[in-house]
């Protein structure tokens, strides 16, 4: 690998000495290029199924019609009870809007309202449908606010409240307009998270706030707290009341669950649940027999069949819970709206749950592999899953999934490769791990092979004619296991080559052992790749070489301007390519001399690959929705609009596909 020490040219195309006609050709291949409309495709999410759900609606009258609000924006439906979803539509243009609160108009079934917020700041909304959820529109009144519960009368369904940070709306013209009827600048009534209307009387209001609940008699004019029997400063996350008789509440919170039977004016605490499970984010009732309530926790899902006087947990601790649907058709149905696993359902009562998520993904996937002799088979790596994550695999292209999370113990996967045995290894957060395949039909799983065996030398004295000399001596330093972040693979050659949080590391008998460390005193390399038998690996600022198979390493020179490198990538036909903060670049000669691909309108670069069928180049963002693909003999591109923010594209024979931040993995139709 040569160190370049030719002149670089900027801005437009790079290069070391090339003829001017060389220049004008490719000048003109650019702008042409640069003139194609971009294709425009039908993208379609293929899954891995499952992440967070949040919430759910049923149509009136119509069980088995379901909405489901998701923390990406979208909205889901399912006309089958939850055994099937399809995405529906986003509420606005966003990734990241919480949607919280679902209600389809009981007067009109085409009306649903939306509460959405953003976690990570105050803002968001209340949108209304008036399509049955194929359009959305912002109501001008909440518009900005996080709006965090949702309720329609019983009684006279042209009233509708919302709770937001600043308090409690009200609606008494379906929606149409909206006014706060909670004091305003009120140091009390505000940061709404639950709401609840009196079934006869749509002017009692229940308010749980982030601190203890409130309740109103007239709609609004006068508010006084409930808090009898509630301990102070007690966040309080759901408020229900029994559909027969309404002064019977109930109310959960923080510090416990709550019931009243004087209409909230005092209420005494309910044993049974432990401490560590007293986030319950929802309580449902069971209408048809009122005595069963069911609580949905931070640590799984408890019911009481007594009116809460004994409380059994009815799934596995590690559930959370956001949302619960009893099925007022068919008993003995529930669904769960869960962090991580998406939809449970069960159809005994309870008695054992599985993923409903068929067409629901909301899951970040951030490695992708697609194996080299059979392309319908598609490995994904998730992150932020726990036991519900690790890595994902589907043998038709996406039409179905199966999770090999075994011996991955909950951690994330961050890089995926297969060597050209058909080894896969697995990048995770905590080392690095090898597939296996299971024996007697037992299922694949994955085994660490993150040994550190690295070697150096030491020097010992001698006695060497009666004189003491010192010499050198090899040594092996003890082995010990790769504890961090694995961030990328190549397994192309004989030495294999990864990049970690420590440093860089070569393995040479399959990943049984690995040598290395910080390299140039650095661990941050993130994008590594190998040719010929020399490695490469890219940090942020910069890019290193060794010939040696890792033993040293030199600094490629690069550019100036090449700034913020995410990843290096060699074509087939030797080609290196670059994708850093500003663009793509490209080398045909090792790093003596440099292109710039100025025409290519994608910047801040976090992914390229090569595509076999077309013998492109593609190129993607996280900060776009577009995947480019790249003529290295032209320099034209084409470009495709996912509709979803992309950050990994491959291509499966022929069919690009690309991962999400938030979205699972989308396909080209």
């Amino acid at each position: 690998m040569k160190i370049p020490s030719k002149r670089f040219r900027s801005p437009g195309l790079l290069s070391g000495l090339l003829p001017r006609s060389v220049y004008s050709l490719i000048a003109i291949a650019l702008t042409l290029g640069s003139t194609h409309a971009e294709a425009q495709f039908l993208w379609r999410s293929i899954g891995p199924y499952g992440g967070d759900a949040r919430s759910f609606a049923a149509v009136p009258g119509e069980p088995q019609h379901l909405y489901l609000g998701s923390t990406n924006s979208w909205i889901f439906e399912s006309l089958d009870g939850g055994a099937n979803w399809s995405r529906l539509s986003k509420v606005d243009g966003s990734d990241d809007l919480l949607v919280d609160s679902v209600i389809v108009d009981a007067a009109d079934h085409r009306t649903i309202f939306a509460g959405v917020h953003r976690p990570d700041k105050p803002d968001g909304g209340l949108y209304v449908s008036h399509d049955a959820g194929k359009s959305w529109k912002s109501a001008d009144a909440l518009h900005g606010q996080s709006v965090l519960s949702l309720a329609q009368s019983a009684s006279d369904p042209n009233i509708l409240i919302a709770g937001s940070l600043q308090g409690v709306f009200r609606s008494s013209d379906h929606g149409a307009t909206w006014t706060l009827i909670s004091p305003e600048g009120s140091k009390e009534v505000h940061e709404v998270e639950s709401l609840a209307i009196d079934p006869r009387n749509p002017e009692i209001v229940y308010a749980g706030t982030w601190h203890l609940p409130w309740k109103t008699k007239d709609g609004g004019k006068t508010w006084h707290n409930i808090k009898q029997g509630v301990i102070d400063d007690s966040d309080v996350f759901s408020i229900i009341l029994d559909p027969e008789r309404p002064s019977i509440v109930y109310a959960s919170a923080c510090s416990g669950i709550y019931k009243s039977e004087n209409a909230g004016e005092l209420f005494h605490k309910i044993q049974g649940i432990p401490a560590t499970a007293r986030r319950t984010r929802v309580l449902m009732q069971d209408t048809k027999h009122r005595e069963v309530v069911y609580a949905g926790t931070t640590e799984g899902l408890y019911r009481t069949r007594d009116g809460g006087h004994e409380w059994q947990r009815v799934t596995g601790s590690d559930v959370i819970i956001n949302d619960i649907y009893l099925d007022p058709q068919h008993p003995g149905h529930i669904l769960l709206a869960t962090d991580r696993g998406g939809v449970l359902s069960s159809t005994d009562d309870g008695a054992n749950f599985a993923g409903s998520n068929q067409g629901f993904s909301a899951r970040k996937v951030e490695a992708m592999l697609i194996d080299a002799k059979d392309p319908r088979q598609i490995f994904a790596g998730v992150v932020n899953d726990k036991t519900y994550g690790g890595v994902f695999l589907s043998k038709d292209a996406g039409t179905g999934w199966q999770q090999i999370a075994e011996g991955l113990d909950g951690r994330d996967v961050f890089a995926l490769a297969e060597a050209k045995d058909g080894t896969v290894l697995a990048g995770t957060n905590h080392g690095i791990f090898e597939l296996v395949a299971g024996d007697g039909g037992t299922a694949s799983h994955w085994v660490m092979r993150s040994s550190i065996v690295n070697h150096g030398t030491k020097i010992v004295s001698v006695m060497n004619g009666g004189k003491k000399i010192n010499r050198l001596e090899d040594i092996t330093i003890p082995a010990r296991q790769m504890s961090s972040r694995v961030s990328d693979f190549d397994l192309t050659g004989d030495m294999w080559l990864t990049a970690t949080a420590e440093g860089l590391f070569t393995s040479a008998d399959q990943g049984t052992t690995w040598q290395g460390g910080l390299v140039l005193g650095s661990g941050a390399y993130h994008s590594v790749a190998s040719i010929d038998g020399e490695l490469l690996a890219a940090r942020r600022e910069g890019v290193v070489f060794s010939k040696d198979a890792g033993k040293t390493w030199e600094p490629l020179r690069m550019p100036s301007r090449v700034k913020d490198i995410h990843r290096l990538v060699f074509s087939p036909d030797g080609v290196l390519w670059v994708g850093a903060g500003d663009g793509v670049y490209l080398s045909r000669d090792k790093g003596n001399t440099w292109f710039w691909l100025e025409k290519v309108p994608v910047r801040d670069i976090d992914d390229m690959s090569f595509d076999a069928k077309t013998g492109h180049m593609l190129a993607s963002s996280r900060s776009s929705q577009v995947v480019y693909s790249i003529d290295p003999a032209t320099f034209t591109f084409t470009a495709s609009t996912t509709g979803y923010r992309v950050f990994l594209t491959r291509s499966a024979g022929g069919v690009k596909i690309a991962a999400t931040l938030q979205d699972g993995i989308v396909a080209e139709r």
